[in-house]
């Protein structure tokens, strides 16, 4: 089944790795202003939770609900690897793991992938760059770009100038296959008790301990495109150790980001704690 057409911003993606007691991706009418639907979690050995879900379900089942997502606009894609996984760090290659995924995502009719890699350590190592580059490479060899959705999920700090990562972090990342990269899932939490907590620290001034990576200062000094820029956010307190900030209060700074030619969108953590009556806002 061809791939949905990629949605244009603002992009609003809701990450799904709870059980809900459910064998399918919910109805569609329950994600009703969202237009991407990330199954977690593709992992180096394989599909976990909802991915695995939707590997189980049969051909004319994914076809069924592939049709209703897509006659409602939303693409429906996998997200990989996760804070579980290390794969620069555990030795994996990263021609053979992107073969490896991007089959995967073929074979089981999705609209894209997700990069949502956390391997900490190969960052402070200065390790992780190169893996990344050579992974979004090879997945566009798969997952070309205008027909499938390639995102990346860094935190937010990833994208600091000052040379605290030795080879530069996803500022190198950017640099050198942001082109291939349709967005970011910008991680604006899980930072520390007061970080990106208020509109600016999200937006304008991000604090000392992590310098320069509020919204506008990682296009400014990054390099980074506004409209590659989405924001993502915690559905609730419990869904994060840090960085949740109540719809009302996040749908405030998101007018204020617009008013300065920001449109990129939102990314939540996680369905169903965030469902339609989330993203519609208060």
């Amino acid at each position: 089944m061809a791939p949905s057409p990629i949605p244009d911003a603002p992009r609003f993606v809701a990450y799904s790795d709870n059980w809900d007691g459910q064998t399918a991706p919910p109805p569609v009418a329950n994600v009703k202003g969202f237009n991407v639907f990330a199954l977690c979690f593709l992992l180096t050995t394989g599909a976990y939770d909802r991915a695995k879900i939707w590997q189980d379900m049969t051909q004319y089942q994914r076809e069924t609900v592939k049709s209703e997502y897509k006659a409602a606009g939303v693409s429906l894609i996998v997200s990989a690897f996760g804070s579980t996984e290390t794969p620069t760090t555990s030795g994996v290659d990263p021609i053979a793991m992107a073969d490896q995924m991007a089959k995967w995502v073929t074979a089981n009719d999705l609209d894209g992938i997700d990069v949502n890699y956390e391997d900490f350590p190969a960052f402070d190592a200065g390790t992780a760059e190169v893996w990344l580059v050579k992974f979004t490479k090879q997945l566009r060899q798969t997952l070309p770009k205008g027909k499938y959705i390639l995102t990346h999920a860094p935190v937010a700090p990833w994208f600091r100038t000052d040379r605290h990562y030795p080879n530069g972090a996803y500022v190198t990342v950017n640099k050198e296959v942001g082109d291939l990269i349709d967005w970011y899932n910008v991680q604006f939490y899980n930072q520390g008790a007061d970080e990106y907590t208020t509109c600016a620290g999200l937006l304008t001034e991000s604090s000392s301990t992590f310098p320069k990576t509020a919204l506008f200062q990682i296009h400014d000094n990054a390099k980074v495109p506004l409209k590659q820029l989405v924001i993502c956010k915690p559905a609730t307190s419990a869904d994060a150790n840090s960085g949740y900030m109540d719809p009302g209060t996040l749908a405030t700074c998101l007018s204020e980001a617009k008013k300065k030619d920001w449109s990129a969108g939102v990314t939540v953590w996680q369905w169903p704690h965030a469902q339609a009556a989330w993203i519609k806002g208060p």
